[in-house]
């Protein structure tokens, strides 16, 4: 092996990831079983989770699927319990769970601010208030990566509830990278945009095809590349790799950390290419 694939090897750890069974969830657990780690995929759908599980087992990694409903935090715990029960312990929590739909705020319903609420921050505090204590049980530190958006970073007009618990999230990241920096667990987030995952594809339950992913009609490809900087759209491999890093020796120093996984669109701040390619300007 060489000393690259050391630093990267997650080899004997335990994961476990909310949302695991499909798109950024997916993209993360496969990754890192890839790369040695052994999976709990906290995942809703039955389908979606034992979809993920037979990716990660043909390729000789190993995993078990937790049916969870993250807005249920006792089968949070529950599947962090698993996490123990059947791996031993637990080294990498990816809080990746959420869900959104887009109303102006003044339109939506208590109901559904308390249901953005529950999946997208009550979820990721549950997840690591359990997680933590097992890290520290173990002894032995951890990573903790949560999925925020840049939505959390910037204004998101009808997605006003979504966005207050991604900015939420990014606070209560750096503040657990200082609480839990004694027992030498490591807390980041990653903070993609457009990322094509089923969910972008309204392909909301049931087994993923990919292919049918590739075929789907999404945003126009001209708005993608005027939009985003790199010129496509985010592939949940993209999120995957940079979980990887961030779980692995490569980024031992590295806690409290907000890393865009976007393109660019984070730097770009409303800048986009002009239509004739030939430069950028300010959209207003």
């Amino acid at each position: 092996m060489s000393n690259i694939s050391k630093e990267t090897s997650l080899d004997g750890q335990v994961a476990l990831v909310t949302g695991g069974g499909a798109g950024i969830g997916r993209g993360i657990s496969v990754a890192l079983a890839a790369h040695g780690a052994k999976v709990v995929i906290a995942e809703i759908d039955p389908a979606r989770a034992a979809q993920t599980q037979e990716i990660i087992e043909s390729s000789g990694g190993e995993a078990v699927a937790a049916i969870t409903d993250v807005m249920d935090t006792d089968q949070i715990r529950s599947a962090v319990e698993l996490a123990e029960s059947k791996y031993g312990g637990l080294d990498i929590l990816i809080n990746n769970a959420g869900g959104v739909a887009g109303k102006n705020f003044i339109d939506q319903s208590e109901r559904s601010w308390r249901r953005h609420i529950d999946i997208n921050l009550v979820s990721m505090l549950a997840a690591t208030h359990a997680g933590a204590h097992l890290m520290i049980k173990g002894g032995r530190g951890g990573s903790i990566v949560n999925i925020t958006s840049i939505e959390g970073s910037r204004a998101a007009p009808k997605y006003a509830v979504y966005s207050a618990c991604k900015a939420g999230m990014i606070n209560f990241t750096r503040t657990m990278a200082l609480e839990l920096a004694e027992y030498g667990i490591r807390v980041n987030c990653l903070a993609p945009d457009i990322t094509r995952t089923p969910g972008m594809h309204g392909m909301m339950s049931g087994p993923v095809d990919e292919e049918e992913l590739k075929r789907a009609q999404g945003i126009p490809v001209k708005s993608i590349q005027s939009y985003v900087p790199l010129g496509r759209e985010g592939d949940t491999k993209d999120l995957g790799n940079a979980a990887v890093f961030l779980c692995s020796n490569m980024a031992s120093y590295i806690t409290g950390a907000i890393i865009p996984v976007d393109g660019g669109t984070w730097a770009s701040a409303g800048w986009t290419r002009t239509p004739d390619n030939s430069g950028w300007r300010l959209q207003y």
